[in-house]
């Protein structure tokens, strides 16, 4: 009886170091994907949009700024709007002074024009226009602030008791704040109750007049079953990303913000997606899983939401929500581009001088590409700020015309005294001839470039 009992005691002892072992080693894969430098401003979370749970998170539950994934927000309450017959694809979207007047990126329709809710949402998933964003919120809401407190309402009955909102766009706004979590409830939402319209994430460009307008979302094409939503850059918040992924029955949704530029929360989100998708469940758990996710544990990635959201739609919130916050200004103006020598062989560095307006200086400009893997790029201007060189991108796009339809901005670093700069350059180019051409036409507009490869 004794050596039963001994063996019994045996196996329970080589069972509990086993499960330890296994603990262990789980603990040490989640760190591992964990960014070894990453930024205050860094929060991630990995759910499973089949069952609810979390496969990864790190500072989940923080608060940080959306930026443009704020828009997400907007394209839920546009929906809910189509689904209920409120809108319709073709229902004209007039442009007040106000939306017109809204910083890049932009579609530049003047006040007193329209656009149709369609082309509104294509230029809010792709381009990220914050004057379609703002007059979509003047539709629905009467006015920016009365749609920014429909949106909190939404954000209440959908779970998201981290998130203010204050406009409908994601301008910086010191007030309107999120976290990786509720982004990922959102994520799963617009898919969960709106898949007639969820392949609007999906698109990679759509034509605007004469201009092709392409996704800021970079993964779109090149990782593997990721078919949305949505990035995000303010100075404030870094790099924002949310991506939703399938592999088959596999779905999860991740979130990725507070990145240090978009080629490194690019490179995480991938590397999230690669190390969790396989451990995600193939099983669908049946309804709505945003609904039933409160019935988890206390780390359940979205809590207590089976009492506030139905199965479908979420009703639609009162014209006012049940907390105010008072917003602040915005952030101050930048500092200017300082020259400094990055000479190259047959090249002309333009330096900006002009002061930055803060509020162009804080958003994403015309993409938030990573450096195109081959043809040919234009460089219009280099700095030792990333922010202002990127700013230089959105002014540059802005002043281009059509001459930049085609063509995606992004930077490049060099090290040059110690000191790290940033070139401001536009790929997309297919041969040399191209980029010698679109140089020529911007030297013509007085912005100087030349062409590399």
């Amino acid at each position: 009886m004794r050596q039963v009992l001994a063996g019994i005691a045996h196996r329970t002892l080589l069972s509990c170091r086993s499960t330890l072992v296994l603990l262990l080693a789980l603990a040490v894969s989640g760190a591992a994907v964990a960014p070894s430098h990453a930024s205050a401003k860094y929060a991630a979370i990995v759910v499973d949009a089949n069952t609810g749970k979390t496969l990864f998170s790190s500072s989940a539950d923080a608060p940080r700024y959306p930026a443009s994934l704020t828009k997400m927000m907007t394209l839920y309450l546009t929906f809910e709007a189509l689904a209920s017959g409120e809108l319709k694809p073709s229902t004209k979207i007039s442009f007040s002074k106000n939306a017109a007047a809204e910083p890049p990126t932009k579609l530049g329709v003047k006040a007193g024009g329209s656009i149709t809710v369609e082309t509104a949402i294509y230029s809010l998933v792709t381009k990220s226009a914050n004057d379609a964003a703002t007059a979509l919120a003047e539709k629905l809401g009467g006015s920016e602030d009365g749609f920014a407190r429909q949106m909190t309402a939404k954000a209440r009955q959908l779970g998201m008791t981290g998130t203010i909102f204050r406009n409908a766009h994601g301008l910086p706004n010191p007030a309107q704040r999120s976290t990786a979590r509720d982004m990922a409830t959102l994520g799963i939402a617009l898919r969960e109750h709106f898949p007639q319209y969820y392949s609007y994430f999906s698109t990679r460009s759509f034509k605007y007049g004469k201009q092709r307008l392409a996704n800021h979302n970079r993964l779109l094409g090149r990782v593997k079953g990721v078919d949305g939503i949505k990035t995000g850059y303010t100075r404030a918040s870094g790099f924002n990303l949310v991506s939703s992924v399938s592999d088959g029955n596999r779905r999860i949704v991740a979130v990725v913000m507070g990145g240090q530029t978009a080629k490194s929360r690019d490179a995480h989100m991938a590397e999230l997606i690669r190390t969790w998708m396989p451990k995600a469940s193939a099983k669908r758990g049946g309804g709505d899983v945003v609904a039933k996710a409160s019935k988890e544990s206390g780390n359940s990635p979205i809590r207590a939401l089976a009492a506030l959201l139905p199965g479908k739609n979420a009703p639609k919130p009162p014209a006012r929500a049940e907390e105010e916050v008072v917003a602040e200004a915005d952030e101050p103006a930048t500092t200017e581009m300082t020259e400094q020598g990055d000479a190259e062989p047959e090249a002309v560095e333009q330096a900006y001088a002009e002061p930055i307006p803060a509020r162009m200086a804080d958003i994403d400009p015309i993409n938030t590409a990573s450096v195109p893997a081959s043809g040919w790029s234009i460089q219009v201007a280099s700095s030792p700020s990333e922010v202002e060189a990127r700013a230089f991108l959105t002014k540059t796009t802005r002043q281009a015309g059509g001459v930049l339809a085609d063509a995606s901005g992004y930077t490049v670093t060099f090290s040059k005294g110690g000191v790290t700069y940033y070139r401001a350059r536009f790929g997309g180019f297919e041969t040399k001839n191209d980029a010698w051409n679109a140089c020529k036409s911007l030297k013509k507009k007085k912005i100087e470039c030349y062409a590399v490869q």
